[in-house]
């Protein structure tokens, strides 16, 4: 028997059914069978499903001697279910890598609860990806529970595909489709209130489509008013069940907002249709009105109803507009007072901070604003933050302003001093005698800036002409290397000065190497004992830090190098692996694909999210990273680094790169999984190889941080004082070994 059964109904996809096969017999899960329903589809659906069975056992072929729709197709397919669990999949979906493993292991780990809900992303014709605004719930419960225990789960997308069902328990309560267009109504609905143990997912295990044409639900046609008999089934499934009446008021809510959600798509009902659609919801919506149920909007005609759409159109216009209006007169009226206050001298002690687009005290920013308070008490320092949210994670006694408010307009026409790691925006003009100092975001290995005019496809969204006008207002430019001073100095062809001061942020991991080079504790680390609490490593564990980069050629950014689950195994018993995405990756579907469920586990430690990479580096023994600038920076720390780069190519050929960190690496290079395993196995990822390439490294790209980096930028860019040059002399590096070529 297998574990599941999927259950594929098929009506005119040939251009996607390959993909969706596919998708679930390449899966690492195998215990599966494929119940292929071909319904009657006039294109080449049958041949190919035939094709699959002829070369998959695993695969069964139903060709229906007549077309029956949707909710039939898989009713035919249900009696030839054989496995513990139902999988019904639309066959223009497709799953994701890892789903069914990911399922079967939380219904292990909940014991085979009736309904497991997953999460699901939208993927669109254009390439977009949108993961379901609702995951959350998915997240809130680890044990199993009842639609009346937390009715939340049924805000969730009420349709059959995010779930897989107990066969026993679809069977027993005898639950089939019936026929229309909106057939997932009366099954979900049902399924969730009969229900004893319900458990959730959150991860991301399908891929729901979002075509361009075809998708039936978003048809123009009168078979809409097929949700009005579905929900009728789904009332007389309530009223069948006198224990579940408490549900009534629920439903009823839950009917109106469909039906009205159905009439206000302006794609789905024909023009002439819509007002008999209205008053059939309003008949429908007071046939099964509980006791003392408010009929809203539905209570009236449906021409009360259009002026009411037409209002809240024009309200919502008209709000726009004024929007514009106000920002307009913004625009002048900043101009205007920054004209004004250019009249009055700059504040020769008010410096203004921002980092990582005004998210918070982060990076190189908050280095240089921790050293001028200890150093420069006289200095003022104001952060910019851009809502309240953020403001609200400032440590006490940190001053603030938010963004683009009348005391940022005041504090930026006044200020002498800008800190930043990124760009401020393009309405900040820059005063004559203002400092602009840029940190930058660590040392640059892919290109930027300019440089990003060859790569079309790393370039987009981005204008670079209107970077380098910002740009424009640098005045010194922070550099670790000279890699990094003639990057930049090519990268934005502007008028600053490179300062080899070193990276700020990089300081304490100077003097935390130092400390260990001195004898420091046990278990290779110094001040991340925090970030170990927290998570609940073990002192004694080797802690693996993985920190991919994102990758241009792959919309969205994300790509799964490695399987997670498989490395967190074939490292072994004393060893905990901790994954930090890179920050564009934060938000989105990225981490749902199975990091946040595995982190959830404890398989592995998802610190993507944590605000302060240095104390992850800190926490951690030894670095896994393909292409991602943190390197430059664990170098500090003189810890292992292994560089895993089985994409090279592409990665350049897509992106670019200032130099061939496979023959200049930090450490060993992996070009496959198996090479990566093996080094951890065998031990070779701290051999004196590892040693020796990293000693060669760190005397290229660590030359300028000696650990008090952030004290040099205030006493020679702040309070114009002199300090000692930033590190020693070293060879300059080897002809041919850089790709950078100098302009």
């Amino acid at each position: 028997m297998p574990r599941f059964s999927l259950i594929v109904p098929c009506y005119r996809v040939q251009g996607f059914l390959r993909e969706c096969l596919d998708s679930v017999l390449e899966q690492s899960f195998h215990d599966i069978e494929v119940i292929a329903v071909d319904d009657r589809s006039p294109d080449g659906c049958g041949a190919i499903l035939d094709e699959y069975a002829a070369r998959d056992p695993r695969v069964r072929v139903l060709h229906l001697p007549e077309n029956v729709g949707l909710g039939r197709a898989r009713n035919a397919g249900l009696p030839y279910a054989t496995g513990d669990f139902v999988f019904f999949l639309d066959s223009d979906d497709t799953l994701t890598p890892g789903a069914l493993r990911a399922i079967a292991d939380r219904l292990a780990e909940t014991g085979d609860p009736d309904v497991l809900v997953f999460d699901y992303a939208r993927t669109y014709w254009w390439g977009g990806t949108r993961r379901n605004a609702l995951a959350d719930i998915l997240g809130a419960r680890s044990d199993t529970f009842t639609a009346a225990e937390h009715p939340e789960v049924l805000d969730l997308l009420m349709v059959v595909w995010n779930k897989v069902y107990r066969r026993d328990f679809v069977e027993e309560n005898g639950f089939q489709f019936p026929p229309g267009y909106y057939e997932d109504t009366p099954w979900t609905f049902p399924v969730m209130l009969s229900a004893d143990r319900i458990a959730t997912l959150d991860r991301i295990c399908l891929n729901y489509r979002q075509r361009r044409q075809g998708n039936i639900l978003s048809t123009t046609s009168r078979k809409h008013f097929d949700v009005h008999d579905q929900y009728r089934r789904v009332f007389a499934f309530l009223d069948s069940r006198p224990e579940l009446a408490g549900w009534r008021p629920c439903l009823h809510r839950k009917m109106g907002e469909h039906c009205l959600d159905i009439l206000a798509k302006p794609d789905r009902l024909p023009p002439a249709a819509r007002g008999e659609f209205f008053r059939r919801t309003a008949e429908l919506y007071r046939a099964f009105r509980p006791e003392g149920a408010d009929l809203g909007v539905l209570g009236g005609s449906y021409a009360a109803y259009r002026l009411r759409q037409q209002a809240e159109r024009a309200g919502r216009e008209g709000g726009r507009q004024a929007l514009r209006v106000r920002r307009a007169a913004g625009v002048r009226v900043r101009r205007a007072l920054t004209g004004l206050r250019s009249l009055r001298p700059l504040d020769e002690n008010l410096v203004l901070y921002s980092a990582s687009s005004h998210r918070g005290m982060l990076g190189d920013p908050a280095a240089v604003y921790r050293a001028a308070r200890t150093i420069a008490p006289g200095l003022r320092g104001v952060w910019v933050v851009r809502d309240a949210e953020v403001a609200a994670g400032l440590p006490a006694g940190v001053e603030h302003v938010l963004l683009d408010s009348p005391e940022y307009q005041r504090l930026t026409a006044r200020a002498k001093f800008f800190v930043n790691d990124v760009n401020w925006p393009g309405t900040l003009v820059k005063r004559s005698g203002s400092v602009h100092v840029h940190t930058h975001r660590g040392t640059p290995l892919k290109y930027l800036g300019a440089d990003l005019l060859g790569k079309p496809g790393a370039r987009l969204g981005f204008d670079v002409p209107q970077m380098l006008r910002r740009a424009d207002r640098w005045d010194h430019s922070l550099v670790a290397n000279r890699h990094s001073e003639l990057v930049w100095e090519r990268a934005y062809p502007c008028h600053f000065a490179s300062a080899r001061t070193g990276s700020p942020r990089n300081d304490v991991l100077v003097n935390a190497g130092r400390r260990e080079a001195g004898g420091g504790g046990e278990g290779g680390f110094v001040t991340g004992g925090g970030f170990r609490e927290r998570y609940g490593i073990p002192a004694d564990h080797t802690v693996v830090l993985y920190a991919p980069t994102r990758r241009d050629h792959v919309r969205g950014g994300h790509v799964d190098r490695i399987d997670l689950t498989g490395f967190a195994a074939d490292l072994g018993p004393g060893h905990t692996l901790v994954v930090r995405l890179h920050p564009a990756l934060a938000t989105g579907p990225a981490r749902g694909l199975g990091l946040a469920e595995l982190h959830r586990r404890g398989i592995v430690v998802d610190a993507t999210c944590e605000p302060h990479v240095e104390e992850v580096m800190l926490a951690s023994d030894v670095l896994v990273t393909d292409y991602s600038s943190l390197m430059f920076d664990y170098a500090n720390l003189d810890r292992p680094i292994v560089v895993h780069a089985d994409d090279w190519a592409t990665f350049t050929a897509s992106r670019g790169a200032y130099l061939d960190i496979t023959a200049e690496a930090p450490g060993h290079v992996s070009r496959s999984y198996r090479e990566l395993a093996w080094l951890f196995a065998s031990g070779s990822w701290r051999d004196e190889e590892s040693a020796r390439l990293r000693a060669d490294f760190r005397a290229r790209f660590c030359e300028f941080d000696d650990g008090r980096a952030a004290e040099r930028v205030v006493r020679t860019l702040l309070l114009g004082d002199s300090m000692p040059p930033a590190g020693a002399r070293v060879p300059e590096p080897a002809p041919g070994h850089d790709l950078l070529a100098a302009t």
